[in-house]
């Protein structure tokens, strides 16, 4: 059989997906579990090699296995046999010709900053904190200047890592967001101890009332100071990805909004095609590989 795994981890604790001597990975971790399982010798493959600190909602491997184990039972029977920061979504059985790494079409990954001057001490693990105002609308801007077709080197790391560095990007958001009403320091179902009063600020983004806009701001221009959720998520889809290319895309996009430059020269740093233009690389935790896509049709697999 050729099985299909559909994997969400918690990258904190591993050393990235491959394989190392002496390291935690993720790779090593679920073909132990295989091994455990089958008595089989397994090779896996992935959809991408993810790094250090790296997370994933929606990562692919395939592996092949000569166990008589029905595909409906691996999910459950890996599961027991795996840490807790390390899920087996989905098991299916796919096409011999199916392959996690030549057969995808598209890759999905999602970054996540919190774009406030005060730490979430549930999120700091899984998330880039950045005490700086950020303008979302300039940010989405210079986003669009990086889709389409193009030679991405500009956003590689330790170029050429690949026989070409030109990709193409389907996707790429930028949103202002709020994570939720799980994370706030109050009760959500009500009761004595329940807040009838908007919470206080403590000081994440500076409200208006303390840094009203400046002198030189024009009438009627939007005030990045005030208040406003406090979560950004970039989003992009690709049909394929250089090494550190979302991180460094992000902090390309973090430098425009903080203002440091505009959308035009996001498109600039893209044609100069040298890495040293481009923004710094972002830390690995705000990372996430959320999704592939491969074809339904197994003729273009």
């Amino acid at each position: 059989m050729n099985l299909k795994l559909l994997l969400a981890y918690d990258g904190t604790d591993f050393a990235g997906w491959q394989t190392q001597p002496n390291q935690r990975t993720v790779q090593g971790v679920l073909e132990a579990a295989i091994r455990d399982l089958t008595g089989d010798q397994p090779m896996l493959l992935c959809a991408g090699r993810t790094d250090a600190g790296v997370h994933a909602l929606g990562q692919v491997a395939s592996v092949e296995t000569r166990s008589r184990i029905p595909p409906e039972k691996w999910r459950p029977a890996l599961q027991v046999r795996l840490p807790r920061d390390l899920v087996v979504r989905e098991v299916t059985e796919v096409p011999a010709r199916f392959h996690a790494t030549y057969s995808a079409k598209s890759k999905r990954y999602r970054y996540l900053i919190h774009n406030s001057r005060v730490d979430d001490v549930m999120l700091r693990r899984h998330c880039w904190r950045v005490p700086w105002p950020l303008d979302v609308d300039a940010m989405q801007e210079a986003a669009k200047r990086l889709l389409g077709t193009h030679d991405f080197r500009s956003f590689e790391t330790n170029w050429p890592n690949k026989a070409t560095s030109v990709r193409t990007v389907m996707d790429l958001q930028v949103v202002r967001t709020d994570p939720g009403p799980f994370f706030q320091g109050r009760s959500m179902l009500g009761g004595p101890s329940a807040s009838r009063e908007p919470a206080v600020d403590s000081g994440h983004l500076p409200s208006a009332i303390r840094h009203p806009p400046t002198k030189n701001q024009e009438p009627g221009t939007k005030n990045v100071f005030a208040p406003q959720p406090e979560f950004i998520v970039i989003e992009i889809e690709a049909d394929g990805f250089l090494y550190n290319m979302v991180r460094t895309i992000t902090g390309t996009l973090v430098n425009v909004g903080r203002g440091t430059w505009t959308p035009d020269d996001v498109e600039q740093i893209l044609k100069a095609q040298n890495r040293m233009r481009a923004g710094d690389t972002c830390p690995a935790e705000g990372l996430y590989l959320v999704e592939v896509h491969y074809p339904e049709n197994e003729d273009e697999l």
